[in-house]
């Protein structure tokens, strides 16, 4: 594995705990500015609607600038946010270090990915991919109990402060390990033809819109998530009024799911460099299916937590080999991987909307999981068409607009 990739590792554990930690630091923090729960929780949905923003805005932005020299300045910005939080005399600038640190969480995936990729062989460059995202999904496992246990026993500005540490390291490890040029032109080991040139400047990375695959599998994103997130946001719900689980068994239960993450990223990289499309359309089955059963026997304990491990498995199974197709139909274009995240940011908000709604219509907690099943089946249906226009030359280059 080269050494480049555990970098950028690294850099994407640090932006994951700062994304999931502030869940269980949200009331030392509301208490600290004497701020209500309400004003708190902006703190997780500022950050959310500013990495929407961020994956697009700064990958504009940077399209003429080294891959590398980008991120290094995207994991400066993510130093300078939270370090912001860690310092924040009030809660305005505590709400500014967290904007000022998710800007830089979706172009840093995006770029990340084509940079990770070009570290590999075309034949490993989704579990390079899948690499990159441990970090991420090790965060998830590991953000809310750390930011729980940290901000307990030295206050939650310690939290803030370990995060920031964690950024400096992987700034270092970026600007020294990941090779110089990395992600603009091909390695030599690289001469797949579907492994693409990058796109450069800023037209050539809006021109890899016209794609309609490109179209397809941002819509297959979108719609993945916000499935999957449309009931993870009310699963706590699902156990402790359905599956009969004290609130102190809700922690233990969402790291088992975190588990499932780490597998499904690591086995669906895996997978996607055998078979990306049958991989990409068996995961979000899976996750279909997955779902619908879960809200069937939901009342179960043990079941609940073997398809609670299965949702986070199936869910994250298809994120590197979406990332990878992608970029290949845009050419290698960084927008469109950064456009990758903001899809699944959105589809996150559209999946907990609709979930919510099916529980204010009095369906009960465990119709988010239906709500999910359905998105996520549609999602399937988008990934089968998309895989059967890949398949046809014409079809597959043909410009949606």
């Amino acid at each position: 594995m080269p050494s480049g990739l555990v970098a950028l590792a690294l850099g994407g554990f640090g932006i994951g705990l700062t994304e999931f930690l502030i869940a269980g630091l949200l009331p030392q923090v509301a208490s600290s500015f004497a701020v209500s729960e309400a004003a708190a929780g902006w703190l997780i949905s500022g950050y959310a609607l500013s990495v929407a923003v961020g994956a697009i805005a700064l990958t504009a932005a940077t399209a003429r600038l080294p891959r590398k020299a980008v991120l290094v300045g995207l994991v400066a910005l993510f130093v300078v946010g939270n370090l912001l939080s860690a310092v924040a005399p009030s809660y305005p600038v505590m709400l500014l270090g967290r904007i000022v640190a998710a800007l830089c969480h979706g172009s840093f995936f995006g770029i990340g990915s084509l940079v990770a990729r070009s570290l590999v062989a075309p034949e490993k460059k989704s579990r390079a991919v899948a690499v990159m995202f441990a970090g991420l999904t090790l965060a998830n496992v590991l953000g809310v109990p750390f930011g729980a246990l940290v901000g307990e026993r030295w206050g939650w500005r310690a939290a803030f402060w370990a995060v920031t540490a964690i950024g400096v390291l992987a700034l270092a490890g970026i600007a020294a390990l990941v090779p110089d040029g990395a992600g603009e032109t091909r390695s030599p080991t690289v001469t797949r033809h579907s492994d693409p040139a990058p796109a450069d400047g800023l037209r050539a990375q809006f021109r890899a819109f016209r794609s309609c695959q490109v179209w397809l599998t941002l819509t297959a994103t979108a719609l993945s998530y916000g499935g999957m997130f449309g009931a993870f946001s009310y699963i706590a719900y699902t156990f402790t009024e359905v599956g009969g689980f004290s609130p102190s068994d809700v922690a233990w239960l969402l790291m088992v799911y975190g588990v499932g993450l780490v597998v499904g990223n690591l086995v669906g990289g895996r997978a996607a460099d055998l078979d990306r499309d049958r991989a990409l359309v068996l995961a979000l089955l899976g996750l279909a299916v997955t779902l619908a059963v879960f809200g069937l026997l939901a009342a179960n304990s043990t079941a609940s937590v073997i398809l609670v491990f299965l949702m986070g498995l199936f869910g994250f199974a298809s994120v590197p080999g979406m990332i990878t197709r992608v970029t290949d139909f845009a050419h290698g274009a960084a927008l469109a991987a950064s456009a990758n995240v903001s899809a699944s940011n959105i589809g996150n908000a559209l999946g907990a909307w609709l979930g919510g709604l099916a529980i204010t219509a009095g369906l009960g907690y465990t119709a988010p999981l239906y709500v999910g099943a359905g998105i996520v089946l549609i999602s399937v249906i988008v990934m089968a068409v998309a895989a059967r226009q890949a398949k046809s030359p014409a079809q597959r280059t043909e410009p949606c607009m």
